[in-house]
């Protein structure tokens, strides 16, 4: 399912274009040192449903978010599980990291994505 075939509030385009250009630490080092050259095409704050996610891989249906500490309260987790619900229920996988394994386990983190993005692709034949 290509990325424009995804419902999305258009109302969010701008906030999104905002993110790309003011990206967390951890989001900078994971698009420029591993995502935007992938072979298969990933977006960055791109807007799904109503959400807008930190990364999306449209072939293999895969969203990527980072993590920060406001992730980790109650009301944080509460909202990244409907949030994630909502998206899966267009067989978009969620892949979660927090900045803190981005920042110490860089590698590890790449290669989990790496993974699950073949693993996906290789689902869907």
């Amino acid at each position: 399912m290509p990325v424009h075939n995804l419902p999305y509030d258009r109302r969010l385009n701008s906030r999104a274009k905002h993110l790309r250009h003011e990206m967390t630490p951890q989001e900078r080092k994971l698009w420029f040192g591993f995502l935007r050259d992938y072979p298969i095409k990933i977006y960055n704050q791109r807007v799904i449903e109503f959400f807008i996610v930190d990364f999306y891989c449209a072939e293999a249906k895969l969203v990527i978010e980072l993590d920060g500490s406001q992730h980790y309260t109650e009301q944080g987790q509460l909202y990244d599980h409907e949030r994630s619900c909502i998206i899966e229920q267009y067989g978009i996988e969620v892949l979660r990291f927090s900045n803190r394994e981005v920042n110490r386990q860089f590698e590890a983190v790449c290669a989990q994505i790496d993974r699950t993005i073949q693993q996906r692709l290789n689902t869907a034949e």
